[in-house]
């Protein structure tokens, strides 16, 4: 499949980088099963044409094509390994199959930096496409740590814990500082995010089928227990 009868030159000066790189993404699929980057991007200056203006257009392709080996779509070939040909990656074929799929990619991507230490099972579980107990276990993870900062007892689970360990009237982890309606929302707000994402998982199956939203239930497990160590310095 040639790219400029899948990408127009109009749409490879103008599309956002993302969107460039997952139509060369087909390209790339519907070819050989091993590609080599000097010999298709030759074949494709060919296509765009010489001059300042080609010169331009390939430089947004050459940059596609970093964009899809950043994100894992495109790498080294499993088995021609003493040359430069690469080949699409597993998830890069599932991706050029079926473009919904590339949520996977937006939600790696919102779990790409630094998150508490305490989320690393839930972020290993995430990696492995099982939403579900990266979810479960990244809201454990605030479940025992608010326990073990605010030195409460083991028969206060869930829901309850968070009410106790924040609760305006006399929590260890209240802010003192703060609003009394501040304090009810600090309580609120863990409690929600016990009562919806940990606690039902711990009762029934939850289908987990957006991989963005079981990344941003694990970012906010980071937010928690963030909060939860901002309350055990003022505890120090």
């Amino acid at each position: 499949m040639a790219f400029q009868t899948v990408v127009p030159i109009e749409d490879i000066r103008n599309l956002p980088l993302p969107e460039l790189a997952l139509r060369l993404l087909k390209v790339l699929a519907n070819s050989s099963a091993q590609i080599n980057p000097n010999n298709t991007l030759r074949g494709m200056q060919q296509a765009v044409g010489g001059g300042q203006d080609g010169a331009q257009l390939m430089a947004r392709i050459a940059d596609a094509w970093a964009w899809l080996q950043a994100h894992a779509l495109v790498g080294p070939h499993a088995m021609n390994t003493l040359s430069e040909w690469q080949q699409v990656t597993e998830l890069g074929r599932e991706i050029a199959d079926d473009p919904s799929a590339v949520t996977k990619v937006w939600a790696a991507d919102r779990l790409a930096g630094n998150l508490d230490p305490l989320l690393s099972s839930a972020r290993a579980n995430f990696g492995l496409g099982d939403y579900e107990t990266a979810s479960f276990a990244a809201m454990k993870a605030v479940e025992v740590e608010v326990r073990r900062v605010a030195g409460l007892s083991n028969d206060l689970i869930g829901v309850a814990l968070m009410r106790k360990a924040f609760s305006p009237k006399d929590g260890v982890l209240r802010d003192p500082g703060a609003e009394p309606g501040e304090q009810q929302a600090t309580a609120d707000l863990f409690a929600g995010a016990i009562g919806a994402f940990k606690n039902p998982a711990s009762h029934r199956t939850v289908q987990f089928d957006d991989p963005v939203e079981a990344a941003e239930a694990v970012q906010l497990a980071d937010l928690l227990l963030r909060m939860v160590h901002r309350a055990e310095q003022r505890l120090a």
